[in-house]
């Protein structure tokens, strides 16, 4: 199915790796145009060496300063002006009691995963108004609707992302920017793998085992009974970023195996 994007111009953060990068790579095979930005250079350089010509730019950047992010939007500006923001820049952040999280370990993750995403729409969102067509598309994870009390942080910056969503989609799905989410779940990744290798070593187990029984004690909805890939999740996030999704708007679309009970989102 054609995406309806060639020549588009997509801006992709946390690109350099996981799910930003196999979206990346989905909308290169469309046609769209790829700046990337991540943290490091040298990984967007190994990145955009994957992607080959579709990269018209990259810039490392720290999204949590305002600085960052108008020096990146200033590079972008230089492309034409972003069509699409798939942002995908997170991070996990600390693990534990709720009440024994820091002020810092609650600012840290608030910063970057929520502050970030309203940073760059701050940025981009009105480029696409004057243009009269535009995608957003956050990462919102299964933690916004159904949370854990070990990943209290996360859930937090997740569930604020989820509302925002909503809320930017109503004054600018009308001019023409679509604002949506995609809600993945235990994902195959460097992040996952951590978890796993911990748990198997905590549980004296195979890592097979330890995710095997993270599914059943910790993820009993997954039905799927494995790990997603990045490439599944791609494929949901290309969409929402295409011209086929052109009646969708403020939603949170699930790539999770099952994970969440809920019906609702």
């Amino acid at each position: 199915m054609k995406l309806n994007i060639d020549g588009r111009l997509a801006v992709i953060s946390g690109a350099a790796g996981g799910i930003g990068l196999a979206t990346a790579r989905v909308l290169a095979e469309d046609g769209a145009r790829l700046f990337l930005t991540d943290t490091s250079e040298d990984a967007l350089a190994e990145a955009a060496g994957t992607l080959g010509h579709s990269v018209v730019g990259s810039y490392a950047a720290d999204l949590t300063d305002d600085d960052a992010v108008a020096a990146l939007t200033e590079r972008i500006g230089w492309k034409g002006g972003a069509d699409i923001l798939v942002h995908m820049a997170g991070i996990t952040g600390a693990k534990g009691d709720p009440l024994e999280m820091s002020n810092d370990d609650w600012f840290a993750c608030w910063n970057t995963n929520f502050m970030s995403a309203v940073r760059m729409t701050r940025a981009l969102v009105p480029g696409m108004v004057e243009k009269g067509w535009g995608r957003v598309v956050f990462t919102v994870s299964e933690n916004a609707v159904q949370p854990y009390p070990d990943e209290a942080v996360y859930n937090a910056s997740k569930a604020a992302l989820l509302s925002y969503t909503k809320a930017l989609s109503l004054p600018y799905g009308p001019k023409g920017v679509l604002v949506n989410a995609v809600m993945p779940a235990f994902i195959e990744s460097p992040m996952t793998d951590g978890m796993m290798d911990k748990r198997a070593e905590a549980l004296g187990v195979s890592k097979d085992d330890a995710i095997k029984s993270f599914l059943d004690e910790e993820r009993p909805y997954l039905s799927l009974k494995r790990r997603g890939q990045a490439d599944e999740v791609a494929a949901v996030a290309a969409l929402l970023c295409s011209d086929r999704a052109s009646f969708t708007n403020g939603s949170a679309w699930r790539a999770d195996g099952g994970a969440v009970a809920a019906i609702n989102t």
